[in-house]
């Protein structure tokens, strides 16, 4: 079963039809896909924004976003390499983006109760593929006597995602929550949240339910299977 991530996804979405036949033979042959500046998570790339991002989410302090802005700055400064100059800013904008941002709009009312994550069940089967789920927090909180659980995946690409990209990983990150934790509790919609961190804007699942926005995940993979 052949192992893609959202990123992969999005890249294949955009190709021409002769790269996609590309990317399919690729794919076949098992050439791994690196991610790189224009991946999603490529989170060897944007892992110290998205992790300071993740970080003040969790403790609700935008004092780690300013103080990882000056490290990074000094970072900037201190080197002389193009290319790290350039990856340095691309995070430092990031950061400047989210330095007044209020993480409580994308958290329940209630106070959440972070849960741990298994990277082993990351891994979501559909459509013969292995999808891999990476969100930064799942939590539960408690309502109307109900325990339910949400998620929040922050995510990069230069230049950002389009809106139907974003939506891919809101509805990739419903399936996990629904595979991993509807057990124990009610995943609500409203909470399977992708954040665009270069353009800081988010995408959750009721709104593809409500059919205010399209997801081209089963069509894209549908596609995928038929060329493979």
């Amino acid at each position: 079963m052949k192992k893609l991530s959202v990123a992969a996804i999005v890249d294949f979405q955009r190709r021409s039809e002769k790269s996609k036949k590309t990317f399919v033979n690729d794919l076949r042959l098992d050439v791994e896909k690196k991610e790189n500046e224009e991946g999603d998570g490529g989170r060897h790339y944007w892992i110290t924004s998205l992790s300071a991002v993740s970080n003040a989410y969790k403790s609700n302090d935008l004092q780690l976003i300013k103080q990882k802005i000056d490290q990074l700055e000094e970072k900037f400064e201190n080197s002389d390499n193009k290319r790290s100059k350039i990856m340095y800013q691309r995070n430092i904008d990031i950061l400047y983006g989210f330095e007044d941002v209020d993480f409580k709009k994308w958290q329940p009312s209630r106070q959440p109760k972070f849960l741990v994550k298994s990277k082993l069940k990351s891994l979501i089967e559909i459509k013969g593929f292995q999808i891999q789920a990476l969100p930064h927090h799942v939590y539960s909180y408690e309502k109307n006597d109900k325990e339910e659980v949400g998620a929040v995946w922050f995510v990069a690409k230069v230049n950002g995602f389009t809106r139907l990209e974003l939506a891919l990983f809101s509805d990739i990150l419903f399936r996990y929550l629904e595979i991993n934790f509807s057990d124990k509790y009610i995943v609500n919609p409203k909470y399977c949240i992708a954040v665009d961190a270069v353009q800081n804007v988010a995408i959750n699942y009721s709104q593809i339910q409500r059919g205010d926005i399209n997801t081209l995940l089963i069509p894209t993979l549908d596609e995928l299977r038929a060329m493979m």
